[in-house]
């Protein structure tokens, strides 16, 4: 279509336009004065007008103030009023004879230029270029990279989860001859799963579905299986660990089987306090005895007194696991300790030789039967224990004390503060309520003194 038919076209369409019932006008108007209030009327500017018409909107100021001088000639003027009137909804034809009234021009209406009205573009159809690509190429790399970023935000910012599958119960019982088990269960994609046992920890990764499988070995009694899950990428563990307890019975005329870790056989201690730890399996219960063997060369305490009296039995209690855990008191002296596992039919026993030899004074103070108010000064110095205030403790509380050469305890109670001196029970020095001192310098037996 060539600009004069773009033009022909523009020009039926605004007569199809001017068909239509024109605005009407208040009486006695100049034609400036209706051009304008018919704008007015449209609620446009002579800007708006512009773009609509595409006659410059000087022209159109010039129509509408009657300044006929601004116009570039009759015959553009006569085509501005035309299609400015059809866009103002008025009647062209009108316009045109009170333009020429007002003129006083009463000749032959000349031909009338139509001023061209806008076309509308074409619509054009799709197609892409080398930008139109890269930019979408962008927006799907912004997009991804985006989304990337979000599963590793929420992926730090929630801890992995765990679950078990195989055994579906978390207590189970197998059968007498039963080895091993594999645990199997759930986590997220490549995490590291941990099952931790009395017998050490086994890790196993999870595959890229979350599936992991661990093979674990069985004892006799129960197996309690404490499983973890922790995420490669954040290092976090899982906010709740899986318990599974898996338990193998045992045979009743089987001999329990006792393992002792700690003493060691041999071992030189300069304290009472022995701990006694280990192992017994098929065993329903574990008792911890001692015997004295004679004094240690050099030590104090009853190296040259009578035997001390044996301690009593120990019963200790025997974790599922089948660990048990306990210490015993020991004088000065060599001790034979005796530590029997007890099945339903037979029992296992293992025995620890032991040396127990004080070094400076080791002082333990214990309240019983009503409060105490105790001060000590460990060296000559206040200990910072008690500090120099002292304290007052509850029937029941225990401190221990170690020094170099003494140590003085000044008591507010002294029927109610019990002594234990390099492993020797001293017992109460005093009675209930009245307020003593207590002076400790071992081999010298202990002596009261008006340190307050």
């Amino acid at each position: 279509m060539t600009t004069r038919d773009e033009t022909r076209r523009g020009a039926k369409e605004m007569r199809a336009d001017a068909s239509r019932p024109a605005v009407a006008d208040e009486p006695g108007q100049s034609l400036p004065e209706r051009l304008y209030a018919a704008r007015e009327r449209k609620g446009v500017d002579l800007y708006r007008a512009e773009r609509d018409t595409k006659i410059r909107s000087r022209y159109l100021a010039a129509l509408e103030r009657g300044d006929y001088k601004e116009l570039p000639g009759a015959v553009y003027t006569k085509g501005f009023l035309r299609n400015y009137a059809l866009y103002l909804g008025l009647d062209p034809d009108e316009i045109l004879v009170q333009w020429r009234r007002e003129r006083g021009d009463n000749g032959p209406v000349q031909q009338v230029i139509s001023v061209p009205q806008p076309i509308a573009a074409p619509r054009r159809g799709l197609t892409f270029s080398v930008g139109v690509i890269v930019a979408a190429l962008l927006t799907v790399l912004v997009l991804a990279f985006g989304a990337y970023l979000a599963v590793q935000i929420l992926r730090y910012a929630k801890p992995p989860t765990i679950t078990v599958t195989t055994p579906a119960v978390a207590t189970l019982t197998v059968e007498e001859d039963t080895a091993s088990y594999v645990l199997k269960g759930m986590t997220i994609p490549g995490g590291t799963v941990t099952v931790e046992a009395a017998g050490g920890s086994r890790q196993a990764t999870a595959d890229s579905t979350g599936a992991w499988s661990v093979d674990v070995e069985l004892r006799r009694g129960k197996n309690q299986f404490k499983i973890d899950a922790t995420d490669p990428d954040t290092g976090k563990r899982a906010d709740e660990t899986a318990q599974v307890v898996i338990t193998v019975p045992y045979a009743q005329i089987e001999a329990p089987r006792l393992t002792v870790d700690q003493p060691a056989d041999g071992t030189n201690l300069q304290n009472g306090a022995i701990p006694i730890q280990g192992t017994a399996t098929n065993a329903t219960s574990v008792a911890v005895t001692a015997t004295f063997d004679g004094p240690v060369a050099g030590g104090s305490g009853n190296a040259s007194a009578s035997p001390p009296p044996a301690p009593a039995p120990v019963e200790v209690p025997v974790a599922d696991d089948g660990t048990f855990s306990t210490s015993l008191q020991l004088t000065t002296g060599r001790w034979s300790i005796i530590v029997t596992a007890s099945g339903a039919t037979n029992s296992s026993s293992q025995t620890r030789h032991v040396s127990v030899a004080f070094k400076g004074v080791n002082l333990v103070v214990a309240v019983k039967g009503s409060p105490a108010w105790i001060k000590v000064w460990v060296d000559g110095k206040l200990s910072t224990i008690t500090g120099g205030a002292g304290k007052t403790y509850q029937p029941g509380k225990t401190i221990a004390f170690t020094g170099s050469t003494s140590i003085e305890v000044r008591t507010g109670s002294s029927g109610a503060t019990f002594f234990t001196l390099n492993g020797d029970s001293l017992g109460a020095l005093g009675k209930r309520g009245v307020p003593e001192t207590w002076f400790f310098q071992p081999p010298d037996a202990p002596k009261k003194t008006q340190h307050q």
